[in-house]
Order: structure tokens, then C-alpha cells, then sequence
């Protein structure tokens, strides 16, 4: 067994490297390992070959590493890939990255360090884990009622529109990945049908010729960015039932945004059937709760992701739905030294919240190293709740972090306070 007074970075993904590269500029030492034989996370082994990004490329770089000027407003998958690539190799983060070394094990102990077994062979032991191991992988599937004699499969598992020509295919659910199947099925399927349980609101990739990501200013409260987003909406896409869609039954924004002109374009052609929920399977058939039944060959789920850390013991499963129970957007009250990162989803790109992030999390890395309680605790004692949605508005967040920055000799002088007053206790 060896022992390394490191930080442990899980993941090599778009998370997992900008916060490897956070810990670099900090100067704290780190491991960094990836279950896949590359990096790049979803963006290099977990979506189709046609996929690009939803959010601008404005907000999805890194803010001190902005993408190539070449590269179009909606980068591909590939030119994503490409980017990670040149993110790393410019900080030399390959150096401390291992490749095929999945984590199997985690385990806390006694003297506050922290056991990490990689691919149930080796145990190393660690100062702290960092876990960026995101959160679409762990695929979701509805529970069907009967039997289908033809394939289903989840959005996870398709690659290329080859899987999808001349067959008539059922894509379910209304998220971004669910459209854009729905989209190639229209463009090369034989029939393509669309079932969702509550209708989504379709916000345009752009406006105006600009994406409506960058539309949206920092200084304006979500009642606000609602009200200009239902405007494009309405300017665009105009309302449902024109669509032979029903009108959604959340406020916009309360579910993660579906960014996606296509469906709408596709509806209007007669390339995509709407249809409500599925009530049941037999055979060939799919049958709808409104009772109409479609003759399919493929069912596409794209019905999202569990949220799960399988590597962890019982005692450390935080996970509540799609949230996880943490103070600070990472921390445990109970634990000190391990940290989660990644597991919400912005409203936006991810990118320009990393780079914003990263600095306060070192910052309370190093915090952590002052004191001998865990610093969830602390943001607990301060007034601090457990997160009560994985959503969030990147204007918001930044925002609290910019705030954070200014008042983080507070944060020390407080920290400080509740292990005078709690450390005798715990």
C-alpha cells in the first residue's frame, strides 16, 4: 500500500481537467485518473458523431483559455475533443493523468486519509479524493409495461444515424440529447415518432443571429431572463398547439432547458408524430396513453442519467434524486477531504463556471488544511442549506463566487470560529 499526500482527482473530463488545472496553478499536489484510454470524458467516449454543443461557445470555454476563433458559435463533438486536448496539453496535465485506472473503491480512514483501491488491484492512500466522474453515464430507462419484440436502446448507446435509417423508430423524452436523436430519426428514418410525457419548452439555439446563451446578461434575475426567453419563444416557436403539442406543465427554466430548433422544424413537416406518454409494449406495437399504438423497430431512450458513485460505501451515498447533499457545492459536514464536483447541471455552459470555481475551491482546499474540521460543516454553521435542485443559473453562481472571493478572509475567520467552538465536540 502507498501512501501519497495528494489530492486524487477522479475523471479526465471537461470538469475533471479544469479543476486538475486549478489545483496545478495553486500549487497543490495531485493525482489524476481516468477509467476510459483517453481524455475528454462524454466528450470523447459518450456522444453521436453528429452531436454539438448546446450553450455558445462564448460561455462553454474556459475563460482563460478561450476556443479557436475558427471554431463555429456551436462547436461539434470532435472540435470539443480537440479543444480538451489543447487545454491540456497547453497546462501539461497529461503528466499526471493514468488512463485506464478506474477507481473501485473508496474508503476513509482513521487518520483522516483516505484508502482509493484502482481497478480492484492496487490500493493507494490519499490526503484527499476530489470526484469528477460526471453525471451521464449511469443510464436511466423507463419501466415499460409488456413486451417489444424490436430493439431498445438508450441515447447513451447511439452513435451514428446508420443506427437509425430506414427503420421506424420511437425516440422518448423531450431533453436535448432525446431531440437531437429525434432530429436525425426525421432525417433518415422511415418514421419518426416523438413521445413525451409533459411537453418541454423549445428555446432556439439563436436569435437574432446570436445564440441566446450570450443574450442573456449576468446582471439580470431569472424573473427576468424567464420573461425574455418566453418573448423569443414565442417569437420563434410561438405556441404548442400549433404544434400539435400540449403545453408544458413546468415553469421554464424548473427543468433543464431543451435548446433545439429542429423538432419544431420537423413537426411542421409531418417528419416528426408527437405523441403523450407510453402506457404500454406488445410486440410490434407501442401504445400511447392517449390509446393510439404505433408500429416500431426501435425504441430510443432518452430518459436521462442516475446520478451514482458506485465506488463509494454506504456511509458516503449522499445522493438524493438527481441531487446530492452537500454544503459549498462539494463538501460533506461529516467527512473532510473528499469533495464532489459536477453532479448539478448549469444553465449554461460549464466552461466560465469552472474557471470562476476553481480558484475558490483551492482556496478552500487550503482552508481545509488549517483546520480539523470537515469545511461542509462549516458552510453548514454559517447559514448555509442543502441544495434543493442540480439546476442552477451560471449568472446566479457567479455571482455567489465573485462575492465568495471578496469575502473569503471571512470564510477563514469563521471557519476558524466553529472549530473553537465545535472541535471538541467531534
Amino acid at each position: 500500500m502507498e501512501t501519497i499526500g495528494k489530492q486524487l482527482i477522479i475523471g479526465a473530463g471537461f470538469v475533471g481537467l479544469g479543476i486538475a488545472q486549478a489545483l496545478q496553478s495553486a500549487n497543490i499536489p495531485y493525482d489524476q485518473v481516468e477509467a476510459s484510454d483517453d481524455i475528454g470524458g462524454n466528450w470523447y467516449h459518450g456522444v453521436y458523431e453528429t452531436a454539438h454543443i448546446i450553450s455558445s461557445r462564448r460561455v462553454t470555454e474556459f475563460s482563460h483559455f478561450p476556443m479557436a476563433s475558427t471554431y463555429p458559435d456551436f462547436p461539434s463533438a470532435k472540435q470539443m475533443r480537440d479543444y480538451l486536448h489543447l487545454f491540456a496539453e497547453h497546462y501539461q496535465l497529461r503528466k499526471n493523468i493514468e488512463l485506464n485506472s478506474e477507481v473501485t473503491w473508496i474508503q476513509p480512514r482513521k487518520d483522516r486519509l483516505w484508502d482509493v483501491t484502482i481497478n480492484n488491484q492496487t490500493t493507494r492512500v490519499y490526503k484527499g479524493v476530489i470526484i469528477c466522474n460526471g453525471h451521464h453515464w449511469c443510464k436511466r430507462f423507463p419501466e415499460f409495461q409488456g413486451q417489444f419484440a424490436g430493439e431498445i436502446i438508450h441515447t447513451k448507446d447511439y452513435k451514428h444515424p446508420n443506427q437509425l435509417k430506414g427503420k421506424r423508430v420511437l425516440v422518448i423524452g423531450g431533453g436535448n440529447s432525446a431531440c437531437d436523436v429525434a432530429a436525425e430519426a426525421a432525417r433518415v428514418a422511415e418514421q419518426c415518432i416523438l413521445s413525451m410525457r409533459d411537453s418541454v419548452w423549445f428555446i432556439p439555439k439563436t436569435f437574432a443571429g446570436i445564440p441566446v446563451t450570450d443574450l442573456i446578461r449576468g446582471w439580470m434575475p431569472e424573473f427576468i431572463q424567464r420573461l425574455f426567453v418566453h418573448t423569443i419563444i414565442r417569437l420563434t416557436f410561438g405556441q404548442h398547439s400549433d404544434y400539435g403539442l400540449a403545453k408544458p406543465q413546468h415553469r421554464l427554466f424548473t427543468k433543464h432547458p431543451t435548446v433545439n430548433n429542429e423538432v419544431p422544424y420537423y413537426l411542421k413537416h409531418g417528419k416528426i408524430i408527437p405523441k403523450p406518454g407510453v402506457l404500454a409494449l406488445a410486440g410490434e406495437k407501442v401504445k400511447f396513453v392517449d390509446g393510439t399504438q404505433e408500429t416500431v423497430d426501435l425504441i430510443v431512450c432518452g430518459t436521462g442519467y442516475y446520478l451514482a458513485y458506485p465506488f463509494l460505501p454506504p456511509e458516503l451515498q449522499r445522493v438524493k434524486g438527481p441531487i446530492l447533499n452537500c454544503y459549498g457545492g462539494s463538501f460533506l459536514e461529516d467527512y473532510a477531504n473528499i469533495c464532489f464536483i459536477g453532479w448539478g447541471q448549469v444553465r449554461g455552459g460549464v466552461g466560465s463556471i469552472l474557471s470562476a470555481y476553481g480558484p475558490f475551491f483551492t482556496r478552500c482546499l487550503q482552508l481545509q488544511d488549517e483546520i480539523n474540521i470537515p469545511l461542509g460543516l462549516v458552510f453548514k454553521e454559517m447559514g448555509e442549506t442543502l441544495p434543493k435542485t442540480h439546476l442552477s443559473d451560471p449568472h446566479a453562481v457567479l455571482r455567489k463566487l465573485k462575492l465568495a472571493k471578496l469575502f473569503f478572509p471571512w470564510i477563514v475567520y469563521q471557519a476558524h470560529q466553529v472549530e473553537r467552538k465545535l472541535g471538541s465536540r467531534l
